[in-house]
């Protein structure tokens, strides 16, 4: 399973970005996805959780309102859409995906495959 993450950049404080993940390989009859990031010097951190159906999703309060994880299964890929970046944002941030359909999973030990990571940089 390959996972392929794009998308990241530069950007002013207060701009918007849109993250693709596209998933190759092996398929899975369902799955939940997620977004990580790992800011410099930091541990990585959760962003966000889409579950198969698309009926359940979640984030941290440190996102929540400004980012939105969607998911078009027919072309195997997820979303992260950002707005109103914040200098904090800034970090690789990294999709994964993890077998079996169950619940919200925020944490990384619960994903089976990863992105290789993409940069996105929120300048003041």
């Amino acid at each position: 399973v390959q996972l392929q993450a794009s998308g990241g950049g530069l950007v002013q404080a207060g701009g918007s970005l849109r993250l693709s993940c596209v998933v190759s390989g092996r398929t899975f009859s369902t799955y939940g996805m997620g977004w990580f990031r790992q800011a410099p010097g930091k541990e990585r951190e959760f962003v966000a959780f889409i579950s198969w159906s698309n009926s359940i999703t979640y984030y941290p309060d440190s996102v929540k309102g400004r980012f939105t994880i969607s998911r078009d299964n027919a072309k195997n890929t997820v979303y992260l859409q950002m707005n109103s970046l914040k200098p904090a944002d800034t970090a690789v941030y990294y999709c994964a995906l993890g077998t079996g359909s169950y619940g919200v999973r925020t944490d990384e030990n619960q994903y089976n495959y990863w992105g290789q990571g993409t940069l996105v940089t929120v300048s003041s």
